[in-house]
């Protein structure tokens, strides 16, 4: 029995745990958060656990070109 054929294009699935870590700017720059923020803080000045909070620009045409890749509708 011959199988049927395909209609229309395959879903794409975004890779979820990109998708937590990267964020998309109004200004359409991609930014993502600083790692080093879950435990071992006790010595760590306020002012550097400050500084992890903030969201940076992601530099790189590769990475941001593989991150567009695994997140197709980064919103």
């Amino acid at each position: 029995m011959p199988r049927k054929p395909r209609v229309g294009k395959f879903k794409l699935k975004t890779h979820k745990a990109t998708s937590k870590r990267f964020r998309l700017t109004g200004s359409d720059t991609l930014v993502r958060t600083k790692g080093g923020k879950s435990h071992l803080r006790r010595r760590t000045s306020d002012r550097t656990k400050a500084l992890l909070s903030e969201m940076i620009p992601v530099k790189g045409r590769g990475i941001i070109k593989r991150i567009r890749r695994l997140v197709p509708n980064l919103k």
